[in-house]
């Protein structure tokens, strides 16, 4: 019996005419056609655009702005050359003081809805670069036989091809400006059809890039690897598998990345595959508001969950008299003990357990049943937030917690746990600019309690 193929609804080819009456959480324009939700790109709020629908279900529909009718204030030229086709950003068309708003007032709306709790301040946004600010990335790699190009970047807009773009001016100059260099270099090489992905890394002085290749390279593809690292001044790393397979090529010992929090006087060393911080200046300027916010000092024991390399563990040591910092990853706490040993600083431990599963029975949150104390409390969760946490943090009555977010839809759940169910008050919130030109937020607040 042959099965029964489902035709897709086919799109209209007319232009249709709408007025935008919001932004969705993803930066896309929000309008109703009769009666029916329709998310459009390349639309502000307030506009009267012509767009072209692009996708249509049952619950929503998607398109496109083609022509803008009466433009908004904040919509501005886009400072990429490739934004309508790239997918790597989606607020480009909107001024950077208003892309700030969206995400202070995106931030603030799910505190309203998902937390019924809003912060007695908003704090003021933590601001960095908006050009070449990004230092961690992972780039796709195609080679394409009818242009017989390599293309090197990120998704097209909406489908899962690589867009063809010369360059970024997102990431760091030392990658978003050689992209057309980086093309030109894999079409030359033998095994350009078996390398899917770059992925960057750039610390403080230095820039690593890792190829991944799915079939052993040639000694003349190493050759021309090496060279385009001499002549750069790169690091170049290859990955025929997992994170255990990446090798160094150039130089054949490379000295460690390493970023420095200038304020705290901290160095913190990382490997390529590492999680770090995508915004150096915001990460120091984060770092710096934290403590701020936590009013450490000498006698105080600090508790940091979801710890990663000891980013604000060691920070926090050098105010305070202890920090037990936690983390997920075994070989992330390793690396966290030797950033701790390189800084000289013995007043903090780390230990190793899986944040979203029951840890009850864990030496650092509880002796013989008894519960351990903490002055002081750091979230950093990942996008899924710090749920599975709550109830062990409800319990510790600790009188200052700071959580750092990215996911506004998660810090507001989470918040709604402390604040109502565990007598927390939401002091304050604000947002961080991380991503500037996205739509993803970053977020900072400060729950208190009076015991």
């Amino acid at each position: 019996m042959s099965k029964r193929r489902v035709r897709r609804k086919r799109l209209p080819e007319e232009l249709v005419e709408a007025t935008i009456e919001s932004l969705s959480p993803e930066g896309r324009g929000v309008a109703h056609i009769e009666g029916k939700v329709v998310f459009i790109d390349f639309a502000l709020a307030g506009e009267v655009v012509e767009f072209k629908y692009s996708r249509m279900s049952k619950k929503f529909d998607e398109g496109r702005a083609v022509n803008i009718l009466k433009a908004s204030a904040d919509r501005v030229t886009p400072i990429c050359e490739h934004f309508t086709v790239c997918g790597g950003c989606s607020m480009q068309h909107q001024n950077h003081e208003a892309q700030i708003i969206s995400k202070q007032d995106a931030l603030m709306l799910q505190f309203q809805h998902l937390g019924q709790v809003q912060p007695k301040n908003i704090l003021p946004p933590l601001r960095g670069p908006v050009k070449h600010y990004r230092q961690k990335a992972r780039l796709g790699v195609k080679y394409v036989h009818k242009k017989d190009k390599v293309l090197v970047g990120f998704r097209e807009k909406g489908n899962s091809f690589l867009a063809d773009i010369l360059n970024c001016p997102v990431l760091h100059e030392s990658v978003g400006l050689r992209i057309t260099d980086l093309s030109s270099l894999l079409v030359t090489m033998k095994a350009r059809q078996s390398i899917p992905q770059i992925e960057v890394a750039i610390d403080d002085t230095k820039t690593a890039l890792v190829f991944r290749h799915l079939e052993e390279l040639c000694e003349s593809d190493k050759t021309a690897l090496i060279e385009f690292a001499q002549k750069n001044n790169l690091q170049i790393m290859l990955q025929s598998g997992g994170p255990h397979t990446i090798t160094a090529l150039w130089p054949e010992n490379p000295p460690a990345l390493s970023y420095t929090l200038h304020e705290q006087q901290i160095t913190i060393e990382f490997q390529v595959n590492d999680f770090t911080q995508v915004n150096s200046e915001i990460n120091q300027s984060m770092v710096s508001k934290a403590l701020q916010m936590l009013e450490l000092d000498s006698q105080d024991r600090v508790l940091d969950l979801f710890c990663g390399l000891g980013n604000f563990t060691l920070a926090m040591a050098r105010q305070c008299a202890e920090v037990v910092g936690v983390e997920g990853s075994e070989s992330m706490v390793i690396k966290a003990r030797e950033n701790a040993q390189l800084n000289d600083i013995k007043n903090c431990d780390f230990f190793a357990a899986d944040l979203s599963q029951d840890i009850a029975n864990e030496i650092w949150l509880c002796k013989v049943g008894v519960h351990q104390t903490y002055d002081k409390i750091l979230l950093d969760p990942p996008r899924s937030g710090a749920m599975e946490m709550l109830k062990y943090i409800g319990k510790l009555n600790a009188k200052r917690i700071v959580y750092v977010s990215c996911n506004p839809a998660t810090l507001a759940r989470d918040a709604q746990v402390l604040v109502h169910e565990y007598g927390y008050t939401l002091e304050d919130a604000g947002v961080m600019d991380m991503f500037p030109h996205t739509a993803h937020v970053e977020s900072i607040a400060l729950f208190t309690k009076t015991n």
